[in-house]
């Protein structure tokens, strides 16, 4: 990282001549109407020089060289013009544009100008250096969303994706629990998690959970692959999700924009942006704070987030960037409830003392060049330094917590390094241009684990260690990984796709299990295998689009699964990483500019899943082993329809438009073999999991929306109606006394929220979250920040007041 940053330096210190080249290409671009249109992409082809159009629709690109460039102008829903320019020294030449409305093509993103529609768009065939086509995915554009993006309210941003399980049990915002398909939300533990392109979990092979999510409110897009991306980012079952943070704004040289949001229980959240373009340089920065009380006692939240970039274009070729982000937070967990006490007074809390921080650094270098025409490269490599903090009473709930006794305090620290160098390249074969996208990556993570220390007896967020730890273990992990996938086009409608990823994971760990127990000589593990995929799409029409993939996926040995809760328990030998596949078969388009649709059934075969079986020794002493046991599928179909009914059947309309939602799911997640053991009498009794539900897996997740919207005013509502679930993998129905297992209840809840823009630079946005004041959890939690029944928010309300020049 320091050659990296020495080099960026030099460059930025010793090629002042370059700001010397006066030379420039400028103009506007307009519509059919000759109305100016914002936003459009104008790049010089085979370059990284880009801007956008402005709000008048002009455009400037400064700092250039004499000589031949083919000024290229693309928006979605309108066709793509070239313009050849020839330009001499200190030449500033006008360019301008008139774009004819068009349907997409096979390379561009699947999206026609609509009025009132403003739903989920797809990935297009290639987006930057990745193959998206024959995939299941979406592109869910936070721009298009009535929601409370000051609070991350996941059940508003994922409201349009189907299939979305969702764990609503952190009202602060900070962590998202997500999961597709009847995985686990855990943490998003399931999702290969990534912002701008690169890792943000503490280790995606041994310690994948998410304790960090960017703000809502600088996040443009969020990316989703399902279980295909596996080829390319090496993914768990659940395939990919990118954050896409605002990119500098590259229309004008300085953008300042504020966000402010109050609202219940002692909301209140500042948003704070700049960002522009000069010349070669491109720079951004936010900083968000945001605190709460929470809705439930004993809960509140204290955040910072703060973000910087910087991009510099050494020349036409070559462009450099350097991001980091930072984040601390301080949360104040509520604990869980016993059934009987949620039944009471769902906002009640019995801990009090019990708070969590995870303080969190990222950042990434960013390499483009352009090594010619077709052929393109990128290198990212990417640092986080973080902690994750917790101290408290973690005991059974139905545990009274004695006032003044000693907190239970654990401390994580994470350092990682990675490294992704990715090439796409356009080629002929015959008379069809195809594409190859391949890459190799390094990672390093290490996770330094101190749990089981004494801190504390106060009830503030003091992280202090009174007592030392008494487990103490270190691990690390090395990951290598090549892969390359193809796109060939046998005819204009037809592609298919191929792609092979190589895997190299070295895991290693040593400390200390208990105060007396010590493991002397570190345990290491190697594996190395190959994974497989192939996709296809054919376009039956041009607004519409078949597609199908079918991609082997694995999930590595967790640091979890490594550590035995106990000294007496034992570990296989042979404990190996969970396999399995994926397979989506679709149609997804849109008909005129009033429908857009995507149908699609999948099957995922989860295969070698760890879990824990009695065993007895040749003395009759009784262990628990930690081994794979068994298989699980889930199948089912996911269902997105948004239709606009004025633009339908009226065309146009002065009174405004409106659009309808439906996101469906049908999820049957069953274990098909899963061995398990009980002990009666003394006795090890051995059993199966067959025919079970898979836990926390609802088998069905519907949502429903109506939004109206006429010129700078719109109006959502949405309905989110999700069936029963069970807690534990023996699907016990009737709750323990610690109400760690049992029914996970169906529920509906509702959410409204507008936004008004007024004067061009000035917006109100507020809504109410869970319009009925429903009382519902989605999680029973077996440990922090539980354990118990962990409730969901009921009614809020937010209010938001803003402005960008």
């Amino acid at each position: 990282m320091k050659t990296f940053l020495a080099i960026l330096i030099s460059i930025l210190l010793t090629n002042t001549q370059i700001f010397s080249q006066k030379s420039s290409i400028e103009g506007s671009i307009l519509d059919k109407s000759n109305s100016p249109l914002v936003g459009v992409n104008v790049i010089l082809k085979g370059t990284v020089r880009g801007v956008e159009t402005n709000a008048n629709g002009a455009y400037t690109i400064k700092g250039l060289k004499s000589g031949s460039y083919v000024v290229t102008a693309s928006l979605m829903g309108f066709k793509t013009e070239e313009i050849k320019v020839e330009l001499s020294e200190n030449q500033n030449k006008v360019v301008n544009f008139k774009l004819q409305e068009t349907s997409f093509t096979m390379n561009e993103v699947h999206v026609v100008a609509a009025r009132g529609i403003r739903g989920n768009e797809h990935l297009a065939e290639i987006e930057g250096f990745s193959i998206n086509a024959g995939k299941k995915n979406e592109l869910i554009k936070i721009e298009n969303l009535n929601a409370n993006l000051a609070m991350n309210n996941s059940r508003q941003i994922f409201s349009k994706t189907p299939g979305i399980t969702i764990w609503e049990n952190d009202g602060s915002g900070v962590q998202l629990g997500v999961a597709s398909r009847g995985l686990s939300p855990n943490r998003s533990w399931e999702f290969n998690n990534r912002m701008n392109g690169y890792d943000i979990t503490p280790d995606p092979m041994g310690y994948p959970e998410a304790y960090y999510t960017p703000p809502m409110e600088v996040v443009s897009e969020i990316q989703l692959v399902r279980g295909a991306s596996s080829l390319q980012y090496g993914s768990q079952f659940g395939g990919l999700m990118n954050f896409i943070l605002r990119k500098p704004d590259i229309s004008t040289r300085f953008t300042i924009e504020s966000q402010n949001t109050t609202g219940s229980n002692g909301l209140f959240s500042t948003f704070n942006y700049v960002g522009g373009t000069e010349g070669r340089i491109s720079y951004t920065a936010y900083y968000q704070k945001r605190l709460g009380q929470g809705w439930r006692e004993n809960s509140a939240f204290n955040t910072d987030h703060a973000h910087a970039e910087v991009s510099f274009a050494v020349n036409n070729k070559l462009k450099i960037g350097l991001e980091s982000t930072y984040m601390t937070t301080e949360i104040q967990q509520a604990g869980g409830l016993t059934d009987v006490l949620f039944k009471a007074d769902a906002r009640q809390s019995k801990r009090v003392r019990n708070w969590f921080s995870t303080p969190w650094f990222i950042a990434n270098l960013n390499i483009d060049y352009i090594l010619s025409p077709n052929v393109k490269l990128n290198w990212k490599t990417f640092s986080t330094v973080a902690q994750r903090k917790s101290i408290g009473n973690i005991s059974a709930i139905n545990t009274e917590e004695v006032k003044g006794s000693i907190r239970q305090l654990d401390i994580d620290a994470y350092q990682t390094l990675g490294s992704e160098i990715r090439l796409l390249a356009d080629y002929e074969l015959g008379s069809l241009k195809n594409t190859v996208a391949t890459g190799l990556r390094y990672f390093n993570g290490k996770i330094d684990r101190n749990q089981l220390g004494k801190g504390t007896s106060g009830s503030d967020a003091d992280f202090s260690l009174v007592t030392d730890y008494t487990r103490k273990l270190d691990f690390e992990n090395t990951n290598l990984a090549a892969f390359v996938e193809n796109i060939f086009r046998p005819h204009k409608r037809v592609l298919v796709t191929a792609g092979l990823r190589s895997e190299y994971i070295n895991s290693s760990m040593q400390g200390q299990l208990t105060g007396t127990s010590f493991i002397n000589n570190p345990i290491k593990r190697n594996r190395q295998f190959f994974i497989f995929g192939l996709g296809a799409d054919y376009h039956p029409t041009p607004l519409s689009e078949v597609y199908t993939n079918i991609s082997q996926a694995y999930r590595p040995v967790l640091i979890s699964d490594l550590t035995p809760p106990a000294t007496t328990d034992s570990i296989d030998a042979n404990l190996s990483d969970a396999s399995g596949f994926n397979f989506d078969l679709g149609y997804r388009g849109k008909i005129a500019n009033y429908l857009n649709f995507d149908f699609d059934v999948f099957y995922l075969s989860y295969n070698n899943r760890i879990g824990t079986i009695s065993q007895e020794k040749p003395n009759a002493t009784k262990y628990q082993f930690r081994t794979n046991l068994g298989n699980s599928v889930s199948k089912g179909t996911e269902i997105y329809l948004e239709f606009d009914p004025v633009t339908a059947f009226l065309k146009k309309s002065k009174f405004g438009y409106i659009s309808m939602f439906t996101s469906l799911a049908f999820i049957d997640a069953k274990y098909v073999d899963f061995k398990t053991t009980s002990i009666a009498n003394g006795k090890i009794v051995e059993g199966n999991l067959a025919t079970k539900n898979v836990e926390n897996a609802p088998r069905t997740i519907n949502r429903f929306g109506l939004k109206y919207s006429k010129r700078d005013f719109s109006l959502t509502w949405q309905l989110s109606a999700v069936g029963q679930a069970f807690a534990d993998a023996s699907n016990t129905i009737s709750p323990n006394s610690t109400a760690t297992s049992g029914i996970i209840p169906a529920y509906k809840v509702q959410d409204i929220a507008f936004s008004f823009r007024f004067k061009k630079n000035y917006n109100i946005k507020g809504g109410i979250n869970n319009l009925s004041d429903a009382r519902y959890f989605t999680r029973r939690a077996g440990g922090y920040p539980g354990p118990g029944l962990m409730p969901a928010d009921g009614r809020t309300f937010f209010i938001s007041a803003g402005f960008k020049y």
